[in-house]
């Protein structure tokens, strides 16, 4: 059982209000984000399968409604509402690892609305952590260019939990492994690690440490060569060690941790290929990110692995993720349902009303052109829209305004937005992790190199139909009570 106390405080008051109300009927809301993080050009989309498995379990204990009641702001009756609770709603979701732009629905939630209230704190907090660092995985692995990105965050993760969402989103991302044994057992991540300064200094030389372990662990054996001085002391030891194990049969690596990274990394290769061991792999750390490994693989250093650890799960200088939960459609008494939407003077903040599709648009060599949004309800005696190849099309910027684009759609339509849950029972088993990591790679591979350039990456296009136009420019101009 997952507590349904792990909401905002807000979401139980408005709850009891939509009770007494009478309420309770049929709501759609959309998680959407508004910007990417990392000034970047795209998104992983990440956390959706721990969110459905806890919304299934999602449950109050007389444990929690004990304690709601001490508070003495809630009904007897409500609580006993709120004692059979459980999440009967349908989720419509985009697959996770799925790449993912600003402003488009990246899951939509049909529920009676005192329950899609209350799991709102629970699906932000799972979707915008873990595609937090889905991205800033996916962007370090893009940077590495085939190098192994190896997960060692533990350590500065904001708590446990966060360490092992971190674990299991960096993993998504593209890191091969990860340093957090629990993350390993849990999520079946290969876990990987070698030495700390602590085991060679714990020696009476440098030499006897690398040997003990070299012992130990003939067939994973990486020297930490920066303990003393890493090309006068650190480099020679592990040479000689390393001949032995290379005698054997066995291969073996160094890791670098702290000094300048390429003119060591060079100076190391030169010096293991010098005495036959070419074979030999370099791992470097210390306080790697994106930036400055492609500046790094530019320039050619020679390194096989990268193991990155604060700046990876904790998304380095990006705080949050920027998801949002917005009501977009209500049910009325007829049964049909009403587009809503928010309306600010800030037209970033103004949503995009009604119950929608998300579709991409391919070419006709497979790269992705643009994402587009239709409306995916009826509305004024006009059929959910769907999107078809070989046709000509319209589409407008989500703001509604003049900006727009003709196409010709040459290649593939897709919806994207496909039915997890429906009348809260999971309709599918979660693909292995495994699956969720080939996914981004090979989403990334859909999109051409300038979406995804560190520096000043192009925009790409997610739009409107007419008809979803049509109906948001409706609602501005009901709401503002003049033409638009």
């Amino acid at each position: 059982m997952r507590s349904a106390l792990f909401t905002d405080f807000y979401e139980l008051t408005m709850a009891q209000g939509y009770w007494k109300e009478g309420m309770n009927r049929p709501a759609v809301f959309d998680m959407f984000f508004r910007r990417h993080p990392f000034q970047g050009g795209f998104s992983v989309f990440a956390g959706l399968e721990p969110f459905l498995s806890a919304l299934a379990e999602l449950r109050f204990s007389q444990e929690d409604l004990a304690y709601l009641e001490s508070l003495g702001l809630f009904e007897a009756s409500f609580l006993q509402y709120l004692e059979n609770f459980r999440f009967t709603g349908s989720v419509w979701a985009m697959d996770e690892g799925s790449i993912v732009f600003p402003n488009e629905p990246l899951i939509r939630i049909e529920a009676p609305l005192i329950e899609a209230q209350i799991i709102e704190g629970l699906l932000l907090n799972t979707i915008n952590f873990q595609s937090l660092i889905a991205t800033k995985t996916a962007r370090v692995w893009l940077a590495a260019r085939g190098g192994a990105i190896l997960e060692f965050g533990l350590r500065r993760a904001q708590g446990a939990d966060g360490a092992l969402s971190a674990s299991r989103a960096a993993f998504i991302g593209g890191a091969r492994a990860t340093s957090n044994v629990l993350a390993g057992k849990k999520y079946g991540i290969p876990v990987m690690g070698t030495m700390a300064h602590s085991w060679v200094m714990s020696f009476l030389d440098e030499e006897a440490a690398f040997r003990a372990y070299a012992s130990l662990y003939p067939e994973r054996t990486v020297f930490l060569i920066d303990t003393y001085d890493t090309l006068k002391s650190g480099l020679p030891h592990a040479i000689r060690v390393g001949r032995d194990l290379a005698a054997q049969g066995k291969k073996f690596g160094v890791r670098l941790d702290s000094g300048d990274i390429h003119y060591l990394s060079r100076e190391v290769r030169r010096e293991l290929d010098a005495a036959g061991l070419s074979n030999a792999t370099i791992t470097v750390s210390n306080e790697l990110d994106e930036y400055i490994i492609e500046t790094l693989t530019r320039a050619g250093a020679p390194i096989d692995s990268w193991g990155v650890g604060t700046n990876l799960v904790t998304g380095g200088n990006e705080a949050a993720f920027t998801g949002v939960y917005k009501l977009v459609a209500r049910q009325n008494a007829d049964g049909t349902f009403e587009p809503v939407m928010k309306f600010s003077d800030n037209p970033e903040k103004t949503t995009t009303p009604g119950i929608k599709q998300l579709w991409r648009l391919y070419d006709g060599e497979g790269q992705a052109v643009a994402d587009v949004m239709t409306l995916d309800q009826r509305w004024q005696g006009r059929d959910p829209e769907t999107l078809e190849a070989g046709k000509d099309y319209a589409f407008y910027h989500p703001a509604g305004d003049y900006r727009h684009f003709h196409y010709h759609n040459e290649g593939a339509a897709k919806p994207l937005l496909h039915l997890k849950m429906k009348e809260g029972t999971l309709l599918e088993a979660p693909p292995s992790l495994q699956e969720l990591q080939r996914r981004v790679q090979g989403g990334l591979e859909q999109f051409d190199e300038s979406y995804k350039r560190l520096l000043n990456p192009h925009i790409y296009k997610v739009s409107i139909t007419p008809l979803l136009r049509e109906l948001k420019l409706s609602l501005i101009k009901s709401y503002l009570g003049e033409d638009v």
